[in-house]
């Protein structure tokens, strides 16, 4: 290993432009979907399925994400980058011209490549090359069989949380079976990494040290609230507001206007100081903070409250999206990145489906209390009121209709509530996190390679950078390759 000397040339920007553009596709993807996904339901008469527009894009997405890493590292990161976005358009274009709610969701799935994929290359695409040796021996340092494990337990559990949310009670054998059997697979998919393949999908290393625990924890409640804001912002607009989804998206600008820009400013002052503690202290006490001020939400609130609001919990999520990556490739070794942004990516995405589901279960079940009983009993069992009330409630007379979006607003202080919860979870995290020194160092076996050259050199072979230490981490030195 030795620090780069050399100036970044037109390879490194043009890869960089490729994979900014990548995430921006998926970016536009989910911001897009949330604010029409009422519309949708109602044309595509998807009431009941309708938690599967978000929840089956997040649980395609979290089953390859553990693997993607280890994929790229095999066959390299450019095919797995262009394979992924060749299927994105497929996903879209199928998901355009979707005539069912079977259709969309189906189609919905083909996009998990760019939102899984892309999520793991972007940090490691201009780091990371292809280990040398022929295919047959990179086929074999694939981890298949713990593959089949996550992708099988994620797959069930998140079966078992998006179709408990709305069609059957959580005690029932429809939910409690894929649940249990889930989470038993992802625990015996765990156990199968620590001791037997010698490159396991997921190496457990990277979870040892209280930092790096740390922050994939506050990775997982940051998912959550992200997807439960992203998603529930616009049925609040729409429901209590009569906004249009095109109203709702301009109603929205202060999240989206804010998010993106925290999490860049906020990276670039990590990597200015070196020290990541005291950021991520900041965007935990303002997602506290604004989920907090979201309870106080009326029907009829002003705009300098919805928007004010949105403002301070944006500026959260945006810190907060990009904060929790560098305490956990502090604490660990060069040679895991591509593993622990795998299963940074992972997690993040699991918790967004757990978001998408459980704001739906809450606001499904507090509607059913809150909303006019001679209105809730227009809608079938099994059906998510929110979606299907939504086109109803601008032709409803008055007074049913002040009453139903107070009710909604009502329902969703709840929602809020919850999330206010988590967020002080998430806020807990931090006492797990110490301030490691930032890695000063490049592997010369990754990155971009220039042609005809190769590079050689063991792990230890590491060269101090005079503005810091060599490689540390609470778990010392782990060798890439196992005896």
């Amino acid at each position: 290993m030795q620090r780069d000397k050399q100036g970044k040339g037109s390879a490194f920007w043009l890869s960089f432009t490729a994979i900014v553009l990548s995430n921006f596709l998926s970016a536009i993807d989910l911001t897009a979907v949330s604010t029409a996904v009422p519309t949708i339901t109602d044309d595509l008469h998807g009431g009941a399925d309708f938690v599967w527009i978000g929840s089956a894009y997040g649980l395609a997405s979290a089953a390859i994400l553990p693997f993607s890493g280890r994929l790229s590292d095999v066959f390299g990161r450019r095919p797995i980058m262009l394979i992924a976005i060749a299927i994105f358009f497929l996903g879209s274009a199928l998901s355009g011209a979707a005539k069912s709610m079977t259709w969309l969701i189906a189609a919905r799935n083909l996009n998990l490549p760019l939102a899984g994929i892309c999520f793991v290359l972007v940090a490691v695409f201009l780091r990371v090359r292809t280990p040398e040796g022929s295919m047959r021996e990179k086929l074999t340092r694939i981890d298949w069989f713990g593959n089949f494990l996550i992708i099988a337990g994620t797959t069930l559990a998140l079966l078992a949380l998006t179709w408990g949310g709305i069609q059957y009670p959580w005690n029932s054998a429809h939910v409690l079976a894929p649940l249990i059997i889930g989470f038993a697979l992802i625990g015996l998919f765990l156990v199968y990494e620590a001791f037997v393949p010698l490159e396991p999908t997921t190496p457990l290393d990277i979870l040892r040290n209280r930092t790096a625990l740390g922050g994939n924890l506050a990775t997982f409640a940051h998912g959550i609230l992200t997807m439960s804001a992203m998603f529930y912002i616009p049925v609040y607009f729409q429901a209590c507001m009569d906004a249009t989804p095109i109203n709702s998206s301009v109603k929205m600008l202060p999240t989206t206007l804010v998010c993106a820009p925290m999490t860049i400013i906020f990276g670039v002052v990590i990597k200015k100081v070196q020290k990541y503690r005291a950021v991520n202290y900041f965007g935990w006490a303002l997602l506290l903070i604004g989920f907090g001020l979201f309870t106080l939400l009326k029907a009829d609130s002003p705009t300098s409250m919805w928007a004010g609001f949105q403002v301070i919990t944006a500026a959260g999520l945006g810190i907060i999206w990009g904060a929790t990556i560098f305490p956990i490739l502090a604490s660990i070794p060069v040679s895991r990145m591509a593993a622990a942004i795998g299963f940074y990516g992972f997690l993040r995405t699991f918790a967004q489906t757990w978001g998408i589901t459980i704001t739906a279960t809450i606001l499904q079940n507090e509607l059913k209390k809150n909303l006019p009983s001679e209105f809730v009993a227009r809608f079938p069992e099994g059906v998510e009121i929110a979606y299907a009330a939504i086109p109803l409630i601008p032709s409803l007379p008055e007074p049913l209709r002040t009453e139903v979006r107070v009710a909604f607003a009502t329902s969703m202080s709840v929602v809020w509530k919850v999330m206010t919860g988590i967020a002080g979870a998430g806020f807990l995290t931090l006492f797990l996190l110490k301030e490691i020194p930032m890695q000063t160092y490049t592997d010369t076996r990754y990155g971009l390679e220039a042609k005809g050259t190769t590079t050689s050199g063991s792990n230890s072979d590491v060269e101090k950078d005079s503005k810091g230490p060599s490689q540390v981490s609470e778990l010392g030195p782990v060798s890439l390759d196992r005896p």
